[in-house]
C-alpha cells in the first residue's frame, strides 16, 4: 500500500505540477518530476530495507553473482558516508519511516523498459517528499542504480537538497562499459575493483577484461627466434597440470581466489566482469607454450591441427568456472582469411563446447560476415569494432546477429598511435550523430547515417569503449589507463544509458561528481590543509618505534622501524637495515616531493621512496642510474646520486610528464639540472618512439636498504 501511495504522489506531482524540471541533472541524466520544496539528505535517520525483499537477487542481469538487496544496500550505506559524510544505520522495514531512504522492488515490469520497449531488471522509480526519499527497483539492480541518482544529485546540489518529486528511469541498453587489454600490459586487481568502482558509479554495468594477447607478431620480419620471445601473456594462473607452462608471468597473473574477489566486489557494485581469453588469433602466447599449433605467423593458432581444438577446450574447460558472467568471450578477430570455413567450424565448435561445460553464451569480435562465406551461429554474439572487418548493421544485425557496439569512434591506444587517439573524444559523445545529436549505442558510423540501425532496434545489446595497450608494458604505468577515460567516460556512459545531458551541462557537474566518487581514490589525492601536503624536519623523534613528526600539520608522522636509523641535527641517518614508514600510500598527478640525500655507498637496489604504484630507485641492479620502476617497469635517467655529497633532489610529476630536478648543495650552488623519466616504445626495434611517462609519487616507505642521510622531505600538491 505505501509504495502503490507513494507511485499515485509521483503520478500526481507529473500531471499536477507545472513548471516543475523534467529531470535531475546527474551523470546519466534522471528523468524526474519536481514539486514544490526540497528534502536534504541531512534530515536522514535511518537507511531501511524492505525486509520482504532483502534476500531477492537479480536473475536476469548478465552476472551469476548477483548481489542481494541486502548486500546493495550495505555499499550503498558506506557510500552515504564517503561521498556526503551522512552516517545513518542500516535497517530493515515493511515501509518507509520517517526521514528515511526505504530501498525496495516493484514487480510491476511495465513501469522499466528499455529503449527496445522490453522489460528491464535495471529500471527503477525515485519519490522524494518531505518525508523522505523510496527508491523502488525493478531488481536489486535497479535499486543499486537509484541510489547512485541520490548520491549524485544531492553532491550537485545546494545543502545535499533534492527536491520534492517523481521519476521513473531505465537504461536503454543493457551492456555499458569498457574494455581494458590486460593481456599485453598487466593492471592489480585493486585497479580493476577501483574501476568498477568508477564505471558503477556513472552507471556503467561491464567492465570487460580482454586476458591474453600479445604485440604485433611481423611474420615478414621476424625469425621464429624472435616471435617465440615476443612479450605475449595469458593472465589467469592455475595450479592445475593440464594447463602448465601456458602461463608464465605468475607474478603478473590472476589466481583463482584473485579473481574471485575482483568479479564479487565488481558485482556489488553492479558491474559484471565480462572475461576474454583470445583465439585463434592474438594466440602467440599459447604457441609459446605449444610450438606445433603455430601457423607462418605463429601468433595465429593453425585450427586444422588435431591437438588445437583439444587444446583450446582444455583452457576453457580449466577456466570457464572462474568466470561468473553469462557471456564468456572468444576474442576470434583478425585470423588468416585463407581459412575462413575452418575458422566458421571453430568458433562453432567453441560455442557448442562453452554450452556444454558451462551453460554460457559465447561473444567474439567482428571479423569474417556471412558475405565472406562465414556461418558462424547466430547464437554467438558479434562485438563489432571496425568497418573494414565488417558493417555491423547490414552484415550482422540484418542477418539475424545480436551486436554489441565498440566502434573505432571510441577505440583509444595507450601513450601512442600512429592511426588511434590516446583519449575519448567528448566532442563525438556530445555530437557524434551524423543525423544531428548526441551519440548513443545504435550509432556504429559517426560519418554515415545509413550505417545505422534505428534507435530501438532490439538486436544492439550496448556499447564499450575499448582501450588497447598496443605498445606493450612499459608504454604507459597501470593509472594512464585510467586517465585515457577519466573526464569522458562519464559523459560516454550517460549516452550509454540514453541520457540526454548536454554538454554544458555535463561540464557544469563534472568535478563536483568525480570528487564523490566512492570506493577509488584513482587520482591518487591526499587530503591537507595546504599545498605542504608533508613535511619532515627530523629535528626530534618521540617514543618506541621512535615517531617523526610531520610539520605540515596534516598529522601524517612516520615511524622509524628496525634498529640503525637515528636523526641528529635535522637529519636521518639510514643504515641499510631500517626505513621510515608513512601513513601515505601514493600521491597523483601534480606533485613536488623534494629531499635533500648524501649516500654513503651504493647499495644496488636500495629504494628512496617507496609505494604501491611506484618506486624511486638509486640505481637498477648493478648500474647507478636513478630509476624509477612502475608496474614493474623501469625508467631509468642518465644520472647517478654523488657518494658522500649533499645533494638538493626534487620528482616532479606535472600532468603526464615526470622529472627529477637536481643541484648540489655542499657550497657550490649551481642551477638544477632537470630532467624527464621517458618510456621508449617500439617491437623489436620497430616503430620506435620516446615518450612522457607519468608516475606517481612512491610515499609509504622511506630509506629501504638505502645507506646515508636525509633531511627536508617536503611534498607539495603542486608542480
Amino acid at each position: 500500500m505505501q509504495l502503490k501511495r507513494n507511485f499515485a504522489i509521483g503520478i500526481a506531482f507529473q500531471s499536477l505540477i507545472l513548471g516543475g524540471s523534467s529531470r535531475l541533472l546527474t551523470v546519466p541524466a534522471t528523468p524526474f518530476t519536481a514539486a514544490e520544496g526540497t528534502y536534504s539528505l541531512h534530515q536522514l535517520q535511518s537507511l531501511i530495507v524492505d525486509s520482504r525483499y532483502a534476500d531477492a537477487v537479480d536473475n536476469d542481469g548478465q552476472t551469476l553473482i548477483p548481489p542481494t538487496l541486502q548486500q546493495f544496500a550495505e555499499t550503498f550505506q558506506g557510500d552515504l558516508q564517503s561521498s556526503l559524510r551522512i552516517r545513518i544505520p542500516l535497517l530493515q522495514g515493511l515501509k518507509a519511516s520517517p526521514n528515511s531512504i526505504f530501498l525496495t522492488l516493484d514487480k510491476d515490469t511495465k513501469n522499466f523498459k528499455d529503449v527496445a520497449g522490453r522489460p528491464t531488471s535495471e529500471g527503477y522509480s525515485l519519490t522524494v517528499n518531505e518525508s523522505g526519499i523510496i527508491i523502488a527497483g525493478s531488481s536489486p539492480l535497479g535499486t543499486w542504480w537509484g541510489t547512485r541518482s541520490v548520491v549524485q544529485a544531492a553532491v550537485v546540489s545546494h545543502n545535499l537538497s533534492i527536491s520534492h518529486g517523481f521519476g521513473i528511469d531505465a537504461p536503454g541498453w543493457a551492456t555499458r562499459g569498457v574494455m581494458l587489454d590486460a593481456g599485453r600490459h598487466y593492471y592489480p586487481p585493486e585497479f580493476l575493483i577501483e574501476m568498477c568502482s568508477y564505471l558503477s558509479f556513472f552507471k556503467q554495468n561491464v567492465f570487460h577484461i580482454h586476458l591474453s594477447d600479445n604485440l604485433s607478431n611481423n611474420v615478414k620480419r621476424y625469425s621464429t627466434e624472435q616471435s617465440m620471445e615476443l612479450y605475449a601473456a595469458f593472465r589467469l594462473w592455475s595450479d592445475d597440470p593440464a594447463v602448465a607452462g601456458l602461463n608464465k608471468r605468475a607474478n603478473e597473473s590472476y589466481t583463482r581466489s584473485q579473481f574471485d574477489n575482483v568479479q564479487w566486489q565488481c558485482a556489488r557494485r553492479g558491474v559484471t566482469i565480462i572475461s576474454e581469453i583470445e583465439a585463434p588469433g592474438h594466440a602467440l602466447v599459447i604457441v609459446q607454450w605449444k610450438p606445433e599449433l603455430g601457423l607462418e605467423d605463429l601468433s595465429m593458432i593453425n585450427i586444422t591441427h588435431p591437438e588445437t581444438i583439444p587444446t583450446m577446450k582444455t583452457i576453457l574447460k580449466t577456466f570457464l568456472p572462474w568466470f561468473h558472467s553469462k557471456t564468456v568471450h572468444l576474442g576470434a578477430d583478425e585470423y588468416d582469411s585463407s581459412l575462413i570455413p575452418d575458422y566458421t567450424m571453430f568458433v562453432n565448435e567453441m560455442d557448442s563446447f562453452i554450452k556444454e561445460e558451462s551453460s554460457k553464451s559465447m561473444r567474439i569480435w567482428g571479423t569474417f560476415t556471412p558475405s565472406q562465406g562465414s556461418n558462424v551461429s547466430t547464437d554467438v554474439s558479434i562485438q563489432h569494432w571496425e568497418f573494414y572487418e565488417d558493417n555491423p548493421y547490414f552484415d550482422y544485425i540484418k542477418n539475424g546477429y545480436d551486436v554489441l557496439n565498440s566502434d573505432d569512434a571510441f577505440y583509444i591506444v595507450g601513450k601512442w598511435s600512429g592511426s588511434f587517439p590516446q583519449y575519448l573524444n567528448k566532442t563525438r559523445v556530445f555530437h557524434g550523430n551524423p543525423a544531428n545529436g548526441a551519440f548513443a549505442p545504435n550509432i556504429f558510423d559517426t560519418k554515415n547515417a545509413t550505417n545505422n540501425p534505428p534507435q530501438n532496434n532490439p538486436q544492439v545489446l550496448g556499447h564499450i569503449a575499448a582501450l588497447w595497450n598496443d605498445y606493450g608494458p612499459n608504454a604507459t604505468t597501470v593509472l594512464e589507463a585510467y586517465y585515457s577515460w577519466r573526464d569522458v567516460l562519464p559523459a560516454l556512459g550517460d549516452k550509454q544509458w540514453g541520457g540526454d545531458l548536454a554538454e554544458e551541462e555535463y561540464d557544469s557537474i563534472f568535478e563536483k561528481l568525480h570528487a564523490a566518487v566512492p570506493g577509488q581514490n584513482l587520482d591518487r589525492r591526499i587530503p591537507s590543509k595546504s599545498d605542504v601536503i608533508l613535511s619532515y624536519k627530523f629535528n626530534h623523534t618521540v617514543g618506541f618505534p621512535p615517531l617523526v613528526k610531520d610539520h605540515s600539520g596534516n598529522g601524517y608522522d612516520g615511524i622509524l622501524h628496525r634498529k640503525g636509523c637515528r636523526t641528529q641535527g635535522s637529519v636521518l641517518y639510514l643504515s641499510g637495515d631500517c626505513y621510515l614508514e608513512t601513513p601515505l600510500g601514493s600521491k597523483g598527478r601534480n606533485y613536488t616531493l623534494s629531499f635533500s640525500i648524501k649516500p654513503t655507498a651504493l647499495v644496488p637496489g636500495a629504494a628512496l621512496f617507496s609505494g604501491p604504484d611506484s618506486t624511486l630507485l638509486t640505481g637498477n641492479g648493478s648500474i647507478s642510474n636513478v630509476t624509477l620502476v612502475s608496474g614493474g617497469n623501469p625508467y631509468m635517467l642518465n644520472y647517478s646520486l654523488p657518494i658522500n655529497t649533499w645533494t638538493d633532489v626534487s620528482l616532479v610529476g606535472r600532468g603526464n610528464a615526470t622529472f627529477l630536478s637536481v643541484s648540489n648543495s655542499s657550497g657550490k650552488q649551481k642551477p638544477a639540472v632537470i630532467m624527464e623519466f621517458l618510456t621508449r616504445m617500439g617491437i623489436n626495434g620497430e616503430s620506435l618512439v620516446w615518450g612522457p611517462i607519468a608516475i606517481e609519487a612512491p610515499l609509504a616507505r622511506i630509506g629501504e636498504r638505502f645507506r646515508g642521510l636525509i633531511k627536508d622531505i617536503v611534498l607539495r600538491g603542486s608542480a
